[in-house]
């Protein structure tokens, strides 16, 4: 943590969401005036997700506060639970930090643990992606209960703007930056192939995918089935084809997954499944490989960046804005193989990506700075559409 100037408390629970979150911490950090706190928890904490924390010091960030919450369960059940542990831990680490804002991001249950406890408090809070569209994920409805307990947004893209103000956030609490991934992307200095290969343990051949896939957490048991169609579909490629899987998230029926993708990496020749790459290598990866694969919502914001063809399997990111070069599959073998076929016959090349042009971090820091006061925000009436629905 910086000294000085109003505190804006980051939250951070997984590789992914930090991933995001460097660059817009970054910029609040260069910024005059304000002083940088974050907050560490979820999967950064547990072991069998790569014990990211390492990663934030790595990248040059001071954890002001640790909250375990992950139980070891990946039942509905235990994710309620793990929620609860959240808002117990949050109340306790706003009480010691004192932050004028807390920022979250996307959708998590952490998220949703730490948003619950700012509103209770009566802590200014600003969003990053709200009205985003998931409709195949319990995250859906997550992300929009964040935004309703929010004072401040920072979206993607101007359809998720509009959605916003469908569900009454007042336009001039709503500032479309455009994604923060991008960002990442436009300062990355890429590994080499070869130093790719040694820190992930394989090297890369003449075709490569990575692929991660998640729980299709909206109707239980659905993700099995739907992870092994996908393992269906790769099986028919040639055994030299180089299989890269980052293991799902702490989601609800994740360790199951997970489980069965280290069965499927170990019964494949050049396959490998890690647990956390990392940004640097994940993003370093993406720009060497053919395909990604999967059902990540970094195949769809941050892959056409690459101008990578990315498979983008199943309902879970469903409603999300797509560039050229993303290929949507329905969940069946045969519809994954022919949406692999496709992408490779597109193969790369330079794709217009509609969420951003690497410059959000900087608006989302500059935005912050010019709000006098944070508290004059918690105050939130319901924002009426015109009759007509036209924007104003």
């Amino acid at each position: 943590m910086s000294s000085g100037g109003r505190k804006i408390c980051f939250v951070t629970g997984s590789r992914a969401d930090f991933g995001l979150l460097v660059w817009p911490m970054r910029a609040i950090r260069q910024t005059p005036g304000l002083t940088l706190q974050l907050i560490a928890t979820g999967m950064h904490l547990a072991p069998e997700f790569g014990y990211t924390f390492n990663v934030i010091h790595e990248e040059g960030f001071e954890v002001d506060e640790r909250i375990e919450t992950l139980l070891s369960s990946d039942s509905g059940a235990g994710v309620a639970k793990s929620v609860g542990l959240g808002v117990i831990g949050f109340a306790d680490a706003f009480t010691r930090l004192q932050p004028d804002l807390v920022v979250v991001l996307g959708d998590r249950f952490e998220m949703f643990a730490a948003a619950q406890a700012a509103m209770f408090m009566r802590l200014p809070m600003a969003h990053l992606f709200g009205g985003d569209v998931t409709e195949g994920a319990v995250d859906e409805s997550t992300r929009h209960a964040i935004s309703k307990m929010s004072h401040l947004h920072f979206t993607s893209n101007q359809g998720s703007t509009r959605r916003l103000m469908q569900l009454g956030e007042h336009p001039s609490r709503i500032h479309t930056i455009g994604s923060v991934g991008i960002d990442a992307i436009k300062h990355l200095d890429p590994m080499n192939r070869d130093d790719i290969g040694d820190a992930i343990g394989m090297p890369l051949g003449e075709r490569n995918a990575l692929i991660t896939f998640h729980p299709v957490t909206v109707e239980a048991g659905r993700s099995v089935a739907e992870l092994d169609e996908l393992f269906a579909a790769l099986s028919t490629l040639d055994p030299a084809f180089r299989l890269i899987f980052t293991l799902a998230n702490a989601d609800a029926e994740g360790r199951a997954l997970n489980e069965r993708t280290k069965a499927f990496a170990s019964g494949r020749p050049n396959t490998i499944a890690v647990a956390s790459l990392g940004q640097l290598r994940y993003l370093s990866l993406m720009s060497q490989v053919d395909l990604v694969i999967g059902n990540s919502s970094s195949g769809v914001l941050e892959a056409p960046s690459f101008g990578v063809p990315t498979v983008d399997i199943g309902d879970r990111q469903k409603g999300r804005e797509r560039a050229a070069s993303v290929f949507h599959a329905a969940p069946e073998r045969g519809a994954i193989a022919a949406a692999i076929a496709a992408g490779l016959q597109r193969g790369r090349e330079d794709t217009v990506n509609p969420y951003g042009d690497g410059k959000s971090s900087r608006r989302f820091a500059d935005i912050v700075a010019k709000i006098p006061d944070f508290r004059r925000l918690l105050a939130k009436g319901f924002y009426e559409l015109p009759a007509s629905g036209a924007r104003p």
